[in-house]
């Protein structure tokens, strides 16, 4: 091959990979910086209390199944699995409970959104 067909060969090449990056940016499912992405869900019945919180509106626990739900204000109830009992009682206990929640339970636990109740 000559040089000027590697060139071109080169060329298609590129534009086939910023094709494919554009693709893939516009429509891969985007994950936010601060929250789980919102999946289908699961509906819940753990109970949720109000807590006195800048970012958290409800938390609630569950010991049998270890889960600990997060109902934040701006929208959003999140699950998060396999938290232990103690980290449950050290948020309530936070002076700031977005920042315990930033530091040891966001990016920690695996979580899954909670869909809204249905109304009867």
């Amino acid at each position: 091959m000559r040089q000027q067909e590697l060139r071109g060969l080169l060329n298609d090449v590129r534009v086939a990979l910023a094709a494919t990056l554009l693709f893939t940016l516009a429509f891969a499912p985007t994950v936010a910086a601060s929250e789980p992405t919102p999946q289908p869900g699961i509906i819940s019945r753990i109970p949720r209390h109000p807590v006195e919180s800048s970012a958290l509106a409800a938390v609630g626990y569950s010991k049998r199944l270890r889960a600990l739900e997060i109902e934040f204000r701006r929208g959003g109830t999140y699950r998060y699995l396999d938290v232990p009992a103690t980290v449950h009682r050290q948020l309530l206990a936070a002076e700031s409970k977005a920042g315990f929640y930033n530091r040891h339970v966001r990016g920690k636990y695996e979580s899954v959104y909670v869909r809204p109740r249905r109304k009867k």
